[in-house]
């Protein structure tokens, strides 16, 4: 399956750049361009990064600036995806004024350096200071004025993806889904977007690691993992989350297939569900073989995806996404 964003064609398997430029975690070049290169080459060409992965000096948009330099030619190739607008990270807050809109976009095309068009651009959660219509009204003039390619949304609820949508086009919107964290299909997003014909990017989808299998307990967060903070990893909460990590890892040995394969697989399937649109997961990899081992589907019958749909009613998931500061920028 494939979809168009920002007049490119994309497939189903989207890459997250953050662990690049993790702050205490960043990858070299030599390797991090070697993943960007097998990425293309297995066609997962949606790249979504931010100027708040990693430092003011060394974030996204600095690895995307040495990598299109280096290779001029991949370009054309991928559809680069930019969130910006966070002010303090600690205080989380956020600006998605006009003038504060002007001002990321200016900063990240001044760091990208003309080598890559910036393809969708967006603040990276609603700033509710500030008219939604506002925001998205910079936006769309900074695309008509070739600035940035198209708009998207970040943790936005229906009713203010609507209200966007009404006043300029929006070309993706980006929300957590993955096994344990599936808001959007019971908080009406997915349908309003499936409504107004809008992607969504499924950033998270295999739950900040936790649906990789590879974490079995606390001790395995390394040092230093943004997820260590949040409720769903806290003591109490963690251990009842990791019984239904265990009941997915005996439905994913059963089709011969990871847990992370059987997780994006669910993720992509939605997709074909009715009142559901197009949705892109955006896993993280630090190497070609993740790569590969990300893009293996597993064919989930819709018997499958009702057990799938039993085991994460036996086993809810215990704790909030994010911590209560966190929880207060999500806008639904």
């Amino acid at each position: 399956m494939t979809t168009t964003i920002a007049g490119k064609t994309v497939s189903q398997n989207g890459l997250g750049l953050m662990r690049f430029t993790e702050h205490e975690a960043a990858m070299p070049d030599e390797e991090t361009f070697a993943v960007l290169k097998a990425a293309i080459a297995a066609g997962v060409t949606l790249w979504s990064g931010a100027d708040f992965y990693g430092t003011p000096e060394s974030n996204s948009l600095h690895l995307l600036a040495r990598y299109f330099a280096k290779y001029p030619e991949d370009g054309d190739k991928v559809v680069v995806c930019i969130k910006s607008g966070v002010v303090d990270m600690k205080k989380l807050l956020i600006d998605g004024s006009a003038a504060g809109v002007r001002g990321w976009v200016a900063s990240a095309n001044a760091i990208l350096g003309g080598v890559k068009k910036i393809d969708v651009f967006g603040i990276a959660r609603v700033d509710k200071k500030v008219p939604i219509e506002e925001t998205v009204g910079a936006l769309a003039e900074l695309v008509a004025q070739g600035a940035i390619g198209g708009i998207q949304l970040s943790e936005a609820g229906p009713a203010t993806i609507r209200r966007a949508a009404a006043a300029a086009k929006i070309d993706l919107v980006e929300e957590e889904v993955s096994l344990w964290s599936t808001d959007v299909f019971s908080k009406g997003i997915a349908a309003a977007c499936a409504e107004l014909a809008i992607p969504i990017v499924a950033h998270s989808p295999l739950g900040a690691g936790m649906l990789t299998g590879r974490i079995k307990s606390l001790d395995d967060l390394p040092k230093g993992h943004y997820p260590r903070v949040f409720p769903k990893f806290q003591p109490g909460n963690f251990e009842k989350n990791l019984e239904l990590v265990r009941e997915l890892e005996k439905f994913a040995q059963a089709k011969g297939a990871s847990l992370s394969q059987l997780t994006l697989s669910w993720v992509r399937a939605q997709s074909s569900r009715p009142g559901v649109p197009f949705i892109i997961p955006i896993a993280g990899a630090r190497s070609a073989n993740r790569i590969k081992e990300n893009l293996a589907a597993v064919d989930l019958s819709g018997q499958d995806l009702k057990a799938i749909d039993d085991i994460l009613a036996c086993f809810p998931v215990y704790g909030t996404r994010y911590p209560e500061a966190g929880m207060a920028l999500v806008d639904f």
